[in-house]
């Protein structure tokens, strides 16, 4: 199969984009899905594919917190962040274009992106305690927090996503269908890892990134404390749905 081959198949081979923040749904997807049909076509597997994102990412996690914040420090964490994240969407795409994933993949990806999140947050809170001019020391309190807040927001989707699955396997009901809407893609556009990859071009302007992190941090906090509550009424719905019925044997 040809590249533009792989690439024409993959365009149809989505999985869907409700709920997509912009730059996932309409930047990093088909960055990925380039990815993918070149990974194809170059051999390599979904699990190697993920191991180049992850190469990519914690290289520029790496440089957030041993780089003393430059213009060129901040163009490249972002170029890192960014490849890496295109990386992470073509994994998927490739397993699919390959005719499905594994559970051992899907496993491995969560947890590069578990640790990524995390690693993240830690990376510049190292970075504010080393290199920035801090006022107040509370200031250390913003990354730690974003910690909390973006390790408990994956972990509330992952789940969520998982009893919903697990139900719909017992009970045999159809995955709800839901048109996705581009206004909700800009909306959330505060909690799209995406935007947050792109805000470290500006990691050498010590005095506009700080409040700009501070601004996305507030962003994914709102979002998650207005959404634990709609995923735990989501779920809530799944004990009142109607059980599968008892099979009668003749």
């Amino acid at each position: 199969m040809s590249f533009s081959d792989a690439l024409t198949r993959l365009a149809s081979a989505q999985k869907s984009a409700k709920g997509a923040p912009a730059y996932s749904r309409f930047v990093n997807r088909k960055l990925g899905r380039v990815l993918a049909a070149a990974s194809y076509v170059a051999g390599l597997t979904p699990n190697q594919v993920t191991g180049i994102s992850a190469l990519f990412t914690f290289s520029g996690i790496a440089l957030i917190a041993l780089a003393d914040p430059a213009l060129w420090v901040g163009v490249a964490v972002c170029l890192a962040l960014v490849v890496g994240y295109a990386f992470d969407a073509a994994d998927g795409q490739l397993a699919r274009l390959r005719g499905g994933g594994s559970k051992s993949g899907e496993y491995l990806d969560h947890m590069v992106d578990a640790l990524k999140i995390s690693s993240l947050h830690s990376a510049v809170a190292i970075s504010f305690y080393r290199f920035f001019d801090l006022d107040h020391a509370a200031y250390l309190l913003i990354p730690v927090g974003f910690t909390v807040v973006a390790a408990v927001m994956f972990f509330g989707m992952i789940l969520k996503d998982l009893l919903a699955r697990a139900h719909r396997a017992s009970t045999g009901a159809a995955a709800p269908v839901q048109a996705p809407s581009t206004l909700r893609s800009l909306l959330v556009i505060p909690t799209d890892y995406g935007l947050l990859c792109v805000a470290f071009l500006l990691l050498g302007f010590k005095d506009v990134f700080l409040p700009l992190y501070t601004l996305i941090f507030a962003g994914n906090l709102l979002f998650l404390l207005a959404a634990s509550v709609k995923w735990f009424r989501e779920v809530g719905a799944l004990d009142a749905a109607p059980a599968e019925p008892q099979r009668v044997g003749v």
